[in-house]
């Protein structure tokens, strides 16, 4: 494990992660940072506890959200697949009533090419 030390709020925590995920630890560090000091510029310096815990729950509301999204669009990909399927089986009917049709008149050509033949 790696040990990574992250500043919120003007303070240095010292945090473990695995290998390779420092620097995703500090980003993640950063984020919340951001958010405490929102919290600290829209109600003031309410302590380290209730800040970091509003931090926090501004931070969740925005995964919420993201969350949200991401289904309503999986949805969306799911209809989308679901009506691609509906439209390729539609385009293989039309063009066995095409090859048929095709077929047909085929045969008639062939048939009146006899009759004038004869």
């Amino acid at each position: 494990m790696a040990h990574v030390i992250v500043q919120v709020n003007g303070r240095p925590y010292t945090m473990q992660c695995p290998e390779g995920e420092e620097e995703h630890l500090r980003d993640l560090a950063q984020l919340l940072d951001s958010e405490v000091q929102r919290v600290k510029t829209s109600v003031g310096n309410v302590g380290d506890i209730r800040m970091l815990v509003m931090a926090g729950l501004m931070v969740a509301d925005r995964l919420s959200e993201a969350i949200q999204k991401i289904q309503s669009l999986e949805e969306q990909v799911t209809g989308l697949r679901e009506a691609r399927i509906a439209a390729q089986a539609e385009t293989q009917a039309v063009e066995a009533q095409f090859g048929e049709r095709l077929l047909a008149a085929s045969r008639r050509l062939e048939m009146l090419a006899e009759q004038l033949g004869r």
